[in-house]
């Protein structure tokens, strides 16, 4: 297993995908020029986090997910809705500017309509939910949103809610048309096939990275290993992206930046129950969530959702949390043990000891009799049957650990770090990943390539792939509207 002669080139990535599939085409678009070397450590694209069993596929736009709308005081905090809403539009309009210039076709087999209610029960839920739409509907990105307390309207937006709902406790529910079922492990292969055809750019399947180093020079000397064959070689290249989902935590300590220092993981894996009745799954049209269980991370709020897999119409319910010391999904069990360090061990028993709530939701989750879970499903399906439906595994996510003010926390959202000169960056966290991958990507091309971003080719280029660029569609209510038009449209999505 001698290593081979080195090779070099512009960028790596690190992953195959969602995260490193649109940084790739957004790079090759601002520079044809560019060399780009994709490594993927299993045998296809997008078969972790972005496969379409492993994520919600929700296309968050945050219509209807309520833990990003918290409570606070009394008053309803719609910032990070209205955030994560602008971001999906540019990730809209980007997937509509590679189906305009054929990079990816047959945008159905990625993206369908899909409407997105929130559905809750009990007074003080149903006057969250109410306050909630207030503050949401006063906003050009909201405005289409439609609220009700009427069970027969409910019914109509959502039958399978209502059928047989023998509680009598208030009932309140939202709906956006607007909402899509997006398929990321289709949208990510499609990407990754483009750039497989292009001049400059190399997939490498089934190779690992075990190991990276900073040169003299400034560039990065990246270790890879066949997984196959056992063959060992090395890359030498100016910029390195990690997006290797759980498994970025690992590589982003092997580079030894100082602004890796301290940062920590949380696995977090999951499960879906999946209806086997064909009946019952034509009889659902939305997707539906409602409110997360106290101590529940974000990604497993229970929503009753309607999604297009692989061609077929499919419902599931979850995702029922649990926890593995997996970073990955084929990852190993000594993933969390090898990442704690001394710079980490401090922060990640602040963050275990500040989070008890989770991690007794958690045990309380792995525990969970297939009853229990039935009876879950019953608070949004009443009548659900438990031979109609098995239970699938689900992703693995590792949620952010870091120091803040002296202590560990436990983050939920998405996080990049680069290195000061701007020629290694790392994605951690989970959601609302995928949908916001656009907006991140944009974000990391401006801290990694801050001259190449200020010029005028490159602002120019922004502009065409995506429209709004630099713009904020919440204080134009105009160009959202035209823009919502012209991408679905475009992405053949009917509301």
């Amino acid at each position: 297993m001698s290593i081979n002669q080195n090779s070099e080139t512009d960028v790596v990535l690190i992953g195959a995908g969602i995260m490193s599939a649109t940084l790739g085409l957004l790079l090759k678009e601002l520079n044809p020029n560019f060399t780009i070397e994709i490594i993927e450590r299993l045998d296809q694209a997008a078969a972790e986090s972005s496969d379409a069993w492993n994520n919600a596929g929700t296309g968050h736009s945050a219509f209807c997910e309520l833990n990003y709308t918290p409570e606070k005081n009394g008053k309803v905090d719609i910032s990070k809705a209205l955030s994560i809403c602008e971001q999906f539009e540019e990730t809209r309009q980007f997937w509509s500017y590679l189906v305009d210039k054929n990079i990816i076709n047959d945008p159905k087999k990625f993206v369908n309509t899909v409407p997105h209610m929130s559905f809750v029960w009990g007074e003080n839920n149903v006057r969250f939910l109410k306050e909630r739409y207030k503050a949401l509907a006063k906003t050009p990105l909201f405005s289409d949103m439609e609220y009700t307390e009427d069970r027969s309207v409910i019914k109509d937006w959502a039958p399978l809610l209502m059928r047989d709902r023998k509680s009598q406790d208030p009932v309140a529910a939202t709906r956006m048309n607007l909402g899509t079922d997006v398929n990321f492990g289709e949208l990510t292969r499609k990407m990754i096939q483009h750039q497989t055809q292009q001049d400059g750019v190399n997939v490498t399947l089934e190779t690992e990275v075990y190991d990276l180093k900073k040169q003299t020079d400034g560039r990065w000397k990246l270790f890879l290993k066949n997984l196959k064959t056992g063959l060992k070689y090395t890359i030498t290249t100016k910029f390195v992206f990690i997006g290797a989902g759980g498994g970025s935590i690992l590589l982003l300590e092997k580079s030894g930046i100082p602004e890796g220092k301290g940062y920590g993981g949380f696995p977090v894996s999951g499960q879906w129950l999946v209806c086997t009745n064909e009946e019952l799954i034509n009889q659902h049209q939305a997707k539906v969530y409602g409110k997360a269980s106290v101590g529940a991370p974000p990604m497993s709020v229970p929503h009753l959702d309607t999604r297009y897999i692989n061609g077929k119409k499919a419902l599931l319910f979850g995702p029922y949390a649990g926890f593995s010391t997996k970073f990955l999904k084929t990852g190993s069990y000594w993933d969390l043990f090898k990442s704690i360090n001394l710079s980490n061990i401090s922060p990640m028993m602040g963050a275990g000891l500040s989070n008890l709530d989770l991690t007794k939701y958690l045990i309380g989750e792995v525990l969970q009799s297939e009853d229990k879970r039935i009876e879950s499903l019953r608070d949004y399906l009443p009548d659900a049957k438990k031979n109609e439906w098995k239970l699938e595994t689900a992703g693995q996510r590792v949620q952010v650990i870091k120091e803040k003010d002296g202590k560990g926390v436990l983050e939920f959202g998405t996080e990049v770090i680069n290195s000061a000169d701007g020629s290694l960056a790392v994605l951690l966290g989970a959601s609302p990943g995928a949908s916001t991958t656009v907006s991140i990507m944009l974000n990391l091309i401006e801290r990694c390539f801050p001259k190449e971003f200020a010029s005028q080719e490159w602002q120019t280029k922004f502009k065409e792939m995506i429209p709004s660029f630099g713009q904020k569609l919440n204080e134009n209510e105009t160009l959202l509207k035209q823009l919502r038009e012209e991408t679905s449209k475009k992405l053949e999505l009917e509301y």
